[in-house]
């Protein structure tokens, strides 16, 4: 591969690109945690495990891959009254370019679901999340003066988020949540030279999001969801809708066989075509993002192309007091 001749002012450049925004998803709703830390547990069932990923710019460099990995375990507090709380952990891992930018963070997650209704699913969630978060490169396809001298090929800082949501019902065939959350809340630092006085700060960044489900019939739904991100000046807004066909029903724990199809936009950047598969316990997702942005030009369109894969169960342990109240599904 063809070496990188770069100067120290570009390679600090390179590394407030890569690393002063966060990754994203286009099927950003199959990525929960990521949206928003306190959305953990706002599902049907106790266990909830999701894999995204992603692949893009492989028309115009080599290719950038994302994936990430979810696991949400919820317990019961109180089940008289419906309360929750939930543990989870949120993987991810993301390679850049020709130096193979690589960022791979392990963030464990805990939010408390309140209850605030007898009458409807009801909730009120508030979560943390954090851990440590590691980023190297393959320093083969650099070639740097004298002057500027590499301190190490890797680093690892510590990061932290949190986040509310609010969550409810509305008559029996609406379900929706909106809310808000922080992350790098403690402004993580990173350094890759001998000079200390050199460094790329990853900003907080601010989430706000919302969903909603509503039955338009018997077997059938619509599902939007929304969320806007905002970090270091830099903005981002997605939003679409999916039309859901249920083609079974397994009565025995309420699980569907069906079809999810729609669209969702990327402001000034992309058109996602999505289409999502429900059997059962599981839920596949498979979307492309047709390029719309300044870059086109040269990706003719092309975007990349992204997998989610989900996994939701209800444990034996369930109790009928502890099935009255529970959390909206998406």
């Amino acid at each position: 591969m063809k070496k990188i001749i770069i100067s120290f002012s570009v390679l600090v450049a390179l590394c407030n690109v890569s690393f002063a925004q966060d990754l994203t998803f286009s099927q950003f709703y199959e990525a929960p945690l990521l949206r928003n830390p306190a959305l953990a547990g706002i599902f049907n069932g106790d266990i909830r495990l999701k894999g995204n990923f992603r692949s893009q710019w492989g028309s115009v460099s080599v290719p950038f891959q994302t994936g990430a990995f979810s696991a949400e375990y919820k317990m019961p507090l109180n089940n008289s009254i419906g309360d929750w709380v939930t543990l989870g952990l949120q993987a991810t891992n993301d390679v850049a370019g020709d130096i193979k930018l690589k960022r791979t963070a392990l963030l464990p997650v805990l939010c408390f679901n309140k209850s605030l209704s007898q009458v409807n699913d009801t909730y009120l969630s508030i979560a943390f999340m954090g851990g440590p978060v590691s980023t190297q490169f393959n320093p083969t396809e650099l070639k740097l003066h004298d002057a500027q001298v590499l301190n190490s090929t890797g680093y690892t800082y510590w990061d932290l988020g949190a986040g509310i949501t609010y969550s409810s019902t509305f008559g029996d065939d609406i379900k929706y949540y909106f809310g808000a959350g922080m992350y790098h809340i403690n402004n993580p630092k990173l350094n890759y030279f001998s000079n200390n006085s050199e460094f790329s700060i990853l900003g907080r960044k601010l989430t706000l999001n919302a969903g909603i489900t509503a039955q338009t019939s018997d077997n059938n739904k619509i599902t939007g969801y929304v969320d806007y991100f905002k970090q270091d000046g830099n903005e981002q807004f997605l939003a679409g809708m999916l039309y859901g066909v249920e083609l079974s029903r397994r009565y025995a724990d309420d699980k569907v066989l069906g079809v999810n199809f729609g669209s969702f936009f990327r402001w000034g950047d992309a058109i996602i075509p999505v289409i999502n598969f429900d059997i059962y316990d599981w839920s596949f997702g498979l979307s492309y993002d047709i390029n719309i942005s300044k870059l086109s030009t040269y990706s003719q369109s092309r975007g990349g192309m992204e997998l989610s894969a989900t996994y939701r169960a209800k444990l034996n342990r369930r109790t009928a007091a502890g099935d009255a109240v529970r959390c909206p599904g998406f």
